[in-house]
């Protein structure tokens, strides 16, 4: 059984900061929000996590194994070097979309996303390492099939990008609707999905609904873990294997140890 702690990462107060006292230079922003993500992704990622930026100014985590005090941490290290702070809702369910409703609710209930007078809320329930499963992580780890010689040599940038997002908005709204799973575009031609734990035919019918939606044709590679990050690399030699083999889904079997990404 999957069991998924997400934290929703918020930056506080951020529309009225970004045109207080008059609006700020975009590219100026768009650093920020780089560098801000960046800092997670290095925070949670050394601690096993992943995070996905969403809007930026929301990023989504996986964080089983990353306990409150870690995330305090976090909030601690963001105030200290930014001019913008977080707030974090953080929540466990047996479906990745149930853990980030209960996550969402919880910042909600502390007030508006550009409420001044919300600051630094750490809200939420985080998981009990012995109630746990060996494995609750399921990491999904897509991507499309000769995506160079069909878009990247063959297309301009942009109409490759469009295809791609095609491809990823299909497979995010399908794995959403029907298995409660969250999917993350994380460059290139790759999507990167938490999710509960799928039959081969699942995963397929998922494939089968992006080609026949958006004419993108996807493989995926699955893997399970304590954790995002040992998860996500079995994931990875599973999608390995579907390149190596010319099938399309794989799953890692037996479990491969988690090693630097």
């Amino acid at each position: 059984m999957t069991i998924t702690q997400l934290t929703l990462v918020q930056i506080d107060n951020y529309g009225p900061w970004t045109v207080t006292p008059e609006p700020r230079r975009e590219m100026d922003l768009q650093t920020l929000q780089s560098r801000l993500f960046a800092d997670i992704a290095q925070f949670i990622g050394s601690r096993g996590g992943y995070v996905f930026f969403t809007r930026f100014d929301n990023m989504i985590a996986v964080t089983n194994g990353i306990d409150r005090s870690a995330h305090a941490t976090l909030q601690e290290t963001i105030g200290n070097r930014y001019p913008v702070t977080v707030s974090l809702g953080v929540d466990v369910a047996d479906t990745p979309a149930a853990a980030l409703d209960g996550a969402t609710e919880r910042l909600q209930a502390a007030g508006s996303a550009q409420d001044e007078a919300r600051t630094e809320v750490l809200a939420g329930t985080f998981l009990d390492p012995s109630e746990t499963g060996a494995e609750p992580v399921h990491i999904a780890h897509f991507d499309v099939n000769d995506a160079t010689g069909k878009y990247t040599d063959q297309l301009n940038e942009f109409d490759s990008f469009i295809h791609i997002e095609r491809s990823y908005a299909s497979l995010m709204e399908y794995l959403r609707t029907a298995h409660g799973g969250l999917s993350f575009f994380v460059g290139g031609d790759n999507i990167i999905a938490v999710l509960p734990e799928l039959s081969a035919e699942a995963y397929q019918e998922a494939l089968d609904h992006v080609a026949d939606d958006a004419g993108v044709d996807l493989k995926v590679g699955v893997g399970r873990g304590k954790t995002a990050h040992e998860a996500g690399i079995a994931a990875k030699h599973a999608l390995e294997d579907c390149r190596y083999e010319g099938t399309t889904v794989e799953f890692a079997q037996p479990h491969v140890p988690a090693t630097d990404d």
